[in-house]
Protein backbone atom coordinates (compact mmCIF):
# COMPACT_ATOMS: atom_id res chain seq x y z
CA UNK A 1 0.00 0.00 0.00
CA UNK A 2 1.30 3.50 -0.77
CA UNK A 3 2.20 5.62 2.20
CA UNK A 4 -0.24 8.25 3.41
CA UNK A 5 0.86 11.87 3.73
CA UNK A 6 1.01 13.34 7.22
CA UNK A 7 -1.46 16.06 6.30
CA UNK A 8 -3.32 14.47 3.42
CA UNK A 9 -5.30 11.35 4.31
CA UNK A 10 -4.80 10.54 0.64
CA UNK A 11 -2.48 7.70 -0.39
CA UNK A 12 0.61 8.94 -2.20
CA UNK A 13 1.81 7.41 -5.45
CA UNK A 14 4.40 8.11 -8.11
CA UNK A 15 2.60 9.15 -11.27
CA UNK A 16 3.68 6.01 -13.15
CA UNK A 17 2.28 3.77 -10.42
CA UNK A 18 -1.26 4.85 -11.29
CA UNK A 19 -0.73 5.09 -15.05
CA UNK A 20 -0.09 8.83 -15.26
CA UNK A 21 2.58 9.96 -17.71
CA UNK A 22 4.71 12.61 -15.93
CA UNK A 23 6.15 14.08 -19.12
CA UNK A 24 3.15 16.26 -20.08
CA UNK A 25 3.06 17.42 -16.47
CA UNK A 26 6.73 18.35 -16.64
CA UNK A 27 5.89 20.42 -19.72
CA UNK A 28 2.94 21.96 -17.88
CA UNK A 29 5.07 23.16 -14.99
CA UNK A 30 7.60 24.56 -17.46
CA UNK A 31 4.83 26.44 -19.27
CA UNK A 32 3.54 27.87 -15.98
CA UNK A 33 7.06 29.10 -15.25
CA UNK A 34 7.56 30.55 -18.71
CA UNK A 35 4.22 32.40 -18.53
CA UNK A 36 5.06 33.67 -15.03
CA UNK A 37 1.65 32.56 -13.77
CA UNK A 38 0.88 32.87 -10.07
CA UNK A 39 -0.26 29.28 -9.56
CA UNK A 40 -0.26 28.51 -5.85
CA UNK A 41 -0.92 24.77 -6.04
CA UNK A 42 -1.72 22.11 -8.62
CA UNK A 43 -2.73 18.58 -7.60
CA UNK A 44 -3.86 15.49 -9.48
CA UNK A 45 -5.53 12.54 -7.77
CA UNK A 46 -5.80 9.35 -9.81
CA UNK A 47 -7.51 6.16 -8.62
CA UNK A 48 -7.70 7.61 -5.13
CA UNK A 49 -3.97 8.34 -4.85
CA UNK A 50 -2.22 11.70 -4.99
CA UNK A 51 -0.10 11.29 -8.11
CA UNK A 52 1.10 14.83 -8.75
CA UNK A 53 1.47 18.03 -6.75
CA UNK A 54 3.43 21.22 -6.72
CA UNK A 55 3.21 24.50 -4.83
CA UNK A 56 4.27 28.06 -5.53
CA UNK A 57 7.31 29.46 -3.81
CA UNK A 58 6.92 29.65 -0.04
CA UNK A 59 3.77 27.49 -0.02
CA UNK A 60 3.30 23.84 0.86
CA UNK A 61 0.69 21.28 1.90
CA UNK A 62 -0.21 23.17 5.05
CA UNK A 63 -1.01 26.44 3.23
CA UNK A 64 -4.67 27.39 3.09
CA UNK A 65 -6.26 29.42 0.32
CA UNK A 66 -9.30 31.64 -0.16
CA UNK A 67 -11.59 29.45 -2.27
CA UNK A 68 -13.95 32.25 -3.36
CA UNK A 69 -16.95 30.70 -5.19
CA UNK A 70 -15.86 27.14 -4.52
CA UNK A 71 -17.65 27.98 -1.26
CA UNK A 72 -20.88 27.85 -3.31
CA UNK A 73 -20.34 24.17 -4.04
CA UNK A 74 -19.67 23.45 -0.37
CA UNK A 75 -22.94 25.22 0.43
CA UNK A 76 -24.74 22.95 -2.04
CA UNK A 77 -23.25 19.88 -0.34
CA UNK A 78 -24.52 21.16 3.02
CA UNK A 79 -27.95 21.72 1.51
CA UNK A 80 -27.99 18.10 0.36
CA UNK A 81 -27.29 16.91 3.91
CA UNK A 82 -30.46 18.67 5.08
CA UNK A 83 -32.50 17.36 2.15
CA UNK A 84 -31.52 13.82 3.17
CA UNK A 85 -33.15 14.19 6.61
CA UNK A 86 -36.19 16.07 5.34
CA UNK A 87 -35.33 19.41 6.93
CA UNK A 88 -35.35 21.37 3.69
CA UNK A 89 -36.29 20.91 0.04
CA UNK A 90 -35.31 22.66 -3.20
CA UNK A 91 -38.98 23.50 -3.81
CA UNK A 92 -39.28 25.43 -0.52
CA UNK A 93 -39.86 29.15 -0.86
CA UNK A 94 -37.00 31.43 0.15
CA UNK A 95 -39.33 33.82 1.96
CA UNK A 96 -40.71 31.07 4.19
CA UNK A 97 -37.26 30.19 5.48
CA UNK A 98 -35.89 33.69 5.94
CA UNK A 99 -38.90 35.06 7.81
CA UNK A 100 -38.70 32.24 10.39
CA UNK A 101 -35.63 33.78 11.96
CA UNK A 102 -35.97 37.28 10.54
CA UNK A 103 -39.60 38.47 10.46
CA UNK A 104 -38.27 42.00 10.04
CA UNK A 105 -37.20 41.06 6.51
CA UNK A 106 -40.79 40.60 5.32
CA UNK A 107 -40.88 43.96 3.46
CA UNK A 108 -37.63 43.15 1.59
CA UNK A 109 -39.13 39.83 0.45
CA UNK A 110 -42.35 41.21 -1.06
CA UNK A 111 -40.99 41.07 -4.61
CA UNK A 112 -39.35 37.67 -4.00
CA UNK A 113 -42.34 35.54 -2.97
CA UNK A 114 -42.11 33.26 -6.02
CA UNK A 115 -38.43 32.41 -5.55
CA UNK A 116 -37.80 28.82 -4.52
CA UNK A 117 -34.49 27.56 -3.18
CA UNK A 118 -33.94 25.55 -6.37
CA UNK A 119 -33.94 28.81 -8.31
CA UNK A 120 -31.15 30.15 -6.13
CA UNK A 121 -29.18 26.89 -6.28
CA UNK A 122 -29.30 26.96 -10.09
CA UNK A 123 -28.55 30.72 -10.38
CA UNK A 124 -31.96 31.31 -11.96
CA UNK A 125 -33.70 33.30 -9.21
CA UNK A 126 -34.23 36.37 -11.38
CA UNK A 127 -32.27 38.45 -8.86
CA UNK A 128 -29.62 40.80 -10.17
CA UNK A 129 -26.85 42.42 -8.12
CA UNK A 130 -23.60 43.78 -9.52
CA UNK A 131 -20.71 44.37 -7.15
CA UNK A 132 -19.29 47.85 -7.74
CA UNK A 133 -15.94 47.33 -6.02
CA UNK A 134 -14.35 46.89 -2.58
CA UNK A 135 -16.53 49.66 -1.15
CA UNK A 136 -19.75 48.00 -2.33
CA UNK A 137 -22.19 47.37 0.56
CA UNK A 138 -22.15 43.64 -0.20
CA UNK A 139 -18.36 43.40 -0.11
CA UNK A 140 -18.13 44.20 3.61
CA UNK A 141 -21.68 44.61 4.89
CA UNK A 142 -22.78 45.21 8.47
CA UNK A 143 -25.70 42.85 7.75
CA UNK A 144 -25.02 40.60 4.74
CA UNK A 145 -28.51 39.11 4.54
CA UNK A 146 -30.21 42.48 4.65
CA UNK A 147 -27.92 43.82 1.94
CA UNK A 148 -28.34 40.73 -0.28
CA UNK A 149 -32.10 41.23 -0.25
CA UNK A 150 -31.68 44.61 -1.92
CA UNK A 151 -30.99 42.66 -5.14
CA UNK A 152 -33.61 43.54 -7.72
CA UNK A 153 -36.02 40.88 -8.99
CA UNK A 154 -35.80 41.56 -12.73
CA UNK A 155 -36.91 38.23 -14.22
CA UNK A 156 -39.37 35.48 -13.37
CA UNK A 157 -37.73 32.73 -11.27
CA UNK A 158 -36.51 29.79 -13.30
CA UNK A 159 -36.35 31.61 -16.64
CA UNK A 160 -32.89 33.25 -16.86
CA UNK A 161 -29.44 32.10 -15.76
CA UNK A 162 -27.65 34.91 -13.96
CA UNK A 163 -24.58 34.15 -11.86
CA UNK A 164 -24.83 36.37 -8.78
CA UNK A 165 -23.17 36.24 -5.39
CA UNK A 166 -26.45 36.85 -3.58
CA UNK A 167 -27.79 33.39 -4.48
CA UNK A 168 -25.42 31.34 -2.25
CA UNK A 169 -25.67 34.00 0.45
CA UNK A 170 -29.44 33.50 0.63
CA UNK A 171 -29.17 29.71 0.46
CA UNK A 172 -26.64 29.84 3.29
CA UNK A 173 -29.15 31.79 5.41
CA UNK A 174 -31.82 29.18 4.67
CA UNK A 175 -29.41 26.40 5.70
CA UNK A 176 -28.73 28.19 8.98
CA UNK A 177 -32.48 28.43 9.64
CA UNK A 178 -33.11 24.77 8.77
CA UNK A 179 -30.09 23.40 10.66
CA UNK A 180 -30.72 25.54 13.73
CA UNK A 181 -27.01 26.43 13.99
CA UNK A 182 -24.76 28.88 12.12
CA UNK A 183 -23.66 27.79 8.66
CA UNK A 184 -20.00 27.38 9.58
CA UNK A 185 -20.80 25.23 12.63
CA UNK A 186 -23.03 22.95 10.58
CA UNK A 187 -20.32 22.70 7.91
CA UNK A 188 -17.65 21.84 10.46
CA UNK A 189 -19.66 19.09 12.11
CA UNK A 190 -21.17 17.46 9.04
CA UNK A 191 -18.56 17.96 6.32
CA UNK A 192 -15.19 19.45 7.24
CA UNK A 193 -14.51 17.36 10.35
CA UNK A 194 -15.63 14.05 8.79
CA UNK A 195 -13.17 14.76 5.96
CA UNK A 196 -10.46 15.51 8.56
CA UNK A 197 -9.51 18.83 7.05
CA UNK A 198 -6.58 20.86 8.36
CA UNK A 199 -6.28 24.65 8.85
CA UNK A 200 -9.75 25.29 7.43
CA UNK A 201 -11.79 28.27 8.55
CA UNK A 202 -14.56 30.55 7.31
CA UNK A 203 -13.50 34.20 7.11
CA UNK A 204 -15.49 37.33 6.36
CA UNK A 205 -18.24 37.26 9.00
CA UNK A 206 -20.38 40.39 9.00
CA UNK A 207 -21.24 42.45 12.09
CA UNK A 208 -24.05 40.04 12.98
CA UNK A 209 -21.54 37.17 13.05
CA UNK A 210 -22.90 35.52 9.89
CA UNK A 211 -20.57 34.16 7.20
CA UNK A 212 -21.41 33.97 3.51
CA UNK A 213 -22.54 30.83 1.71
CA UNK A 214 -20.77 32.14 -1.38
CA UNK A 215 -17.23 33.04 -0.27
CA UNK A 216 -14.80 33.15 2.63
CA UNK A 217 -14.08 29.45 3.16
CA UNK A 218 -10.33 28.89 3.34
CA UNK A 219 -9.04 25.39 2.62
CA UNK A 220 -5.77 23.69 1.77
CA UNK A 221 -5.36 22.33 -1.73
CA UNK A 222 -5.35 18.87 -0.14
CA UNK A 223 -8.76 19.57 1.38
CA UNK A 224 -10.10 20.60 -2.01
CA UNK A 225 -8.77 17.31 -3.37
CA UNK A 226 -10.66 15.46 -0.63
CA UNK A 227 -13.88 17.24 -1.57
CA UNK A 228 -13.32 16.26 -5.19
CA UNK A 229 -12.62 12.61 -4.34
CA UNK A 230 -15.68 12.48 -2.10
CA UNK A 231 -17.87 13.84 -4.91
CA UNK A 232 -16.23 11.54 -7.46
CA UNK A 233 -17.14 8.60 -5.21
CA UNK A 234 -20.78 9.59 -5.03
CA UNK A 235 -20.51 11.30 -1.65
CA UNK A 236 -18.40 8.60 0.03
CA UNK A 237 -15.15 9.12 1.90
CA UNK A 238 -13.15 6.16 3.21
CA UNK A 239 -16.23 3.94 3.18
CA UNK A 240 -18.52 6.42 4.91
CA UNK A 241 -21.41 8.09 3.08
CA UNK A 242 -20.82 11.76 3.88
CA UNK A 243 -23.25 13.32 1.37
CA UNK A 244 -26.14 11.39 -0.22
CA UNK A 245 -25.27 9.85 -3.56
CA UNK A 246 -28.60 11.07 -4.90
CA UNK A 247 -27.66 14.67 -4.06
CA UNK A 248 -24.27 14.44 -5.79
CA UNK A 249 -26.14 13.25 -8.87
CA UNK A 250 -28.76 15.99 -8.54
CA UNK A 251 -26.32 18.87 -8.03
CA UNK A 252 -24.19 17.74 -10.99
CA UNK A 253 -27.15 17.50 -13.40
CA UNK A 254 -27.76 20.53 -15.68
CA UNK A 255 -30.85 22.56 -14.92
CA UNK A 256 -33.30 24.08 -17.40
CA UNK A 257 -31.70 27.53 -17.64
CA UNK A 258 -28.08 26.41 -18.27
CA UNK A 259 -26.64 23.25 -19.79
CA UNK A 260 -23.35 23.76 -17.94
CA UNK A 261 -24.68 24.41 -14.42
CA UNK A 262 -26.50 22.36 -11.79
CA UNK A 263 -26.92 23.28 -8.14
CA UNK A 264 -23.86 25.48 -7.44
CA UNK A 265 -21.88 23.06 -9.60
CA UNK A 266 -20.31 23.62 -13.03
CA UNK A 267 -20.75 20.85 -15.61
CA UNK A 268 -18.46 20.36 -18.63
CA UNK A 269 -17.25 23.89 -18.02
CA UNK A 270 -13.59 22.92 -18.38
CA UNK A 271 -13.61 19.72 -20.46
CA UNK A 272 -16.12 19.19 -23.27
CA UNK A 273 -14.94 15.84 -24.63
CA UNK A 274 -16.02 13.65 -21.71
CA UNK A 275 -18.10 13.87 -18.52
CA UNK A 276 -16.73 16.49 -16.12
CA UNK A 277 -18.11 18.51 -13.24
CA UNK A 278 -16.81 20.52 -10.32
CA UNK A 279 -16.28 23.89 -8.69
CA UNK A 280 -14.74 27.17 -9.78
CA UNK A 281 -13.67 30.24 -7.82
CA UNK A 282 -12.56 33.76 -8.70
CA UNK A 283 -9.00 34.19 -10.05
CA UNK A 284 -8.47 30.50 -10.68
CA UNK A 285 -9.59 28.21 -7.89
CA UNK A 286 -10.74 24.86 -9.31
CA UNK A 287 -11.85 21.38 -8.36
CA UNK A 288 -12.37 19.37 -11.55
CA UNK A 289 -13.82 15.85 -11.42
CA UNK A 290 -13.35 13.42 -14.31
CA UNK A 291 -15.48 10.31 -13.62
CA UNK A 292 -14.33 8.28 -16.62
CA UNK A 293 -10.68 8.78 -15.64
CA UNK A 294 -11.35 8.29 -11.90
CA UNK A 295 -9.40 11.50 -11.43
CA UNK A 296 -9.62 14.85 -9.64
CA UNK A 297 -7.66 18.00 -10.52
CA UNK A 298 -7.18 20.90 -8.09
CA UNK A 299 -5.66 24.30 -8.67
CA UNK A 300 -5.40 27.39 -6.49
CA UNK A 301 -4.00 30.57 -8.00
CA UNK A 302 -4.17 34.31 -8.46
CA UNK A 303 -4.63 34.65 -12.21
CA UNK A 304 -6.08 37.49 -14.34
CA UNK A 305 -9.82 37.94 -13.74
CA UNK A 306 -10.86 39.81 -16.89
CA UNK A 307 -13.85 38.43 -18.78
CA UNK A 308 -17.16 36.87 -17.85
CA UNK A 309 -18.14 33.76 -15.94
CA UNK A 310 -17.76 31.56 -19.02
CA UNK A 311 -14.72 33.18 -20.65
CA UNK A 312 -12.66 34.65 -17.81
CA UNK A 313 -8.92 34.83 -18.43
CA UNK A 314 -8.18 32.49 -15.51
CA UNK A 315 -10.70 29.96 -16.86
CA UNK A 316 -9.16 30.03 -20.34
CA UNK A 317 -5.72 29.44 -18.87
CA UNK A 318 -6.95 26.54 -16.76
CA UNK A 319 -8.77 24.97 -19.71
CA UNK A 320 -5.47 25.03 -21.59
CA UNK A 321 -3.65 23.38 -18.68
CA UNK A 322 -6.22 20.60 -18.31
CA UNK A 323 -7.01 19.84 -21.93
CA UNK A 324 -3.53 20.21 -23.39
CA UNK A 325 -1.37 18.84 -20.57
CA UNK A 326 -3.34 16.96 -17.89
CA UNK A 327 -5.61 14.92 -20.14
CA UNK A 328 -2.65 13.63 -22.21
CA UNK A 329 -0.91 12.70 -18.95
CA UNK A 330 -3.98 10.72 -17.90
CA UNK A 331 -4.02 8.71 -21.12
CA UNK A 332 -1.97 6.04 -19.37
CA UNK A 333 1.67 5.01 -19.31
CA UNK A 334 4.05 2.65 -17.60
CA UNK A 335 7.21 3.41 -15.65
CA UNK A 336 9.30 1.63 -18.29
CA UNK A 337 8.24 4.19 -20.91
CA UNK A 338 9.74 7.15 -19.04
CA UNK A 339 13.21 8.37 -19.88
CA UNK A 340 15.62 9.35 -17.17
CA UNK A 341 15.48 12.97 -18.30
CA UNK A 342 11.70 13.01 -17.98
CA UNK A 343 11.89 11.60 -14.49
CA UNK A 344 14.48 14.15 -13.47
CA UNK A 345 12.63 17.00 -15.17
CA UNK A 346 9.57 16.27 -13.12
CA UNK A 347 11.58 16.99 -10.00
CA UNK A 348 12.13 20.63 -10.92
CA UNK A 349 9.82 23.01 -9.05
CA UNK A 350 8.97 25.59 -11.72
CA UNK A 351 7.39 28.33 -9.69
CA UNK A 352 9.60 31.32 -8.89
CA UNK A 353 12.68 29.34 -7.97
CA UNK A 354 11.16 27.16 -5.26
CA UNK A 355 13.27 24.12 -4.48
CA UNK A 356 10.47 21.67 -3.73
CA UNK A 357 10.36 18.92 -6.38
CA UNK A 358 7.27 18.95 -8.56
CA UNK A 359 5.13 15.90 -9.09
CA UNK A 360 6.36 14.11 -6.00
CA UNK A 361 4.93 14.05 -2.47
CA UNK A 362 6.46 16.83 -0.39
CA UNK A 363 7.14 16.79 3.35
CA UNK A 364 4.88 19.24 5.19
CA UNK A 365 6.60 22.41 6.36
CA UNK A 366 6.75 23.08 10.06
CA UNK A 367 5.34 26.58 9.71
CA UNK A 368 1.86 27.36 8.43
CA UNK A 369 1.85 29.77 5.48
CA UNK A 370 -1.30 31.48 4.27
CA UNK A 371 -2.20 33.18 1.00
CA UNK A 372 -1.42 36.77 1.89
CA UNK A 373 -2.82 38.14 -1.37
CA UNK A 374 -6.39 37.02 -0.66
CA UNK A 375 -8.83 39.25 1.22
Amino acid sequence: MPATGALSDLPLAQAAEVGVDPRPLDRLTGWIRDQNLDVRSFLIVKDGSLAFEFYGAGLDRSSDHETYSITNTVTSLLFGLLVEVGKIDPSDRLADWLTRDHPDLTPALRDKQAIELRHLLSMSSGLFYTLSGPADPLANPPNRLQTALTAAAKAAPGTVFNYTIVSPMLVGAAITAAAGVPLERFAAKRLLEPLRMENCHWSGADQTGAVSGGSGLRLRAMDLAKLGVMMLQGGQWQGEQIVPRSWIREMSTPKATANDYGYFCWINHVVETEPEFGAMGFRGQFVTILPERNAVIVMTSLLPETGGVRDAAFLQLYRHMVNDYVLPALQGATAASFTGSAQRGLRQEPDRGAEQPAGLPQPPAAQHVTDRHAP
